[in-house]
């Protein structure tokens, strides 16, 4: 079952913007929640670095065909 890349693209756009949303506002948000939320954004913009490089490793693919 292939990705569908719209769905990738809207994740991307997301995860990089909670990235920074969460630069821009360190300061307003609490001590409490600041390092859960620095490491569940950490996390899915790698996990978002991991499907950009995945989608052009595969871009070849998708000119042959399987």
């Amino acid at each position: 079952m292939p990705l569908d890349s719209s769905n990738v693209v809207i994740f991307i756009i997301l995860a990089f913007s909670l990235g920074i949303v969460l630069i821009l506002g360190r300061n307003s948000i609490p001590d409490r929640l600041r390092r859960g939320m620095a490491l569940i954004a950490t996390l899915l913009i790698c996990f978002a670095f991991f499907l950009i490089v995945y989608f052009l490793y595969n871009m070849g693919n998708l000119i042959t065909g399987p």
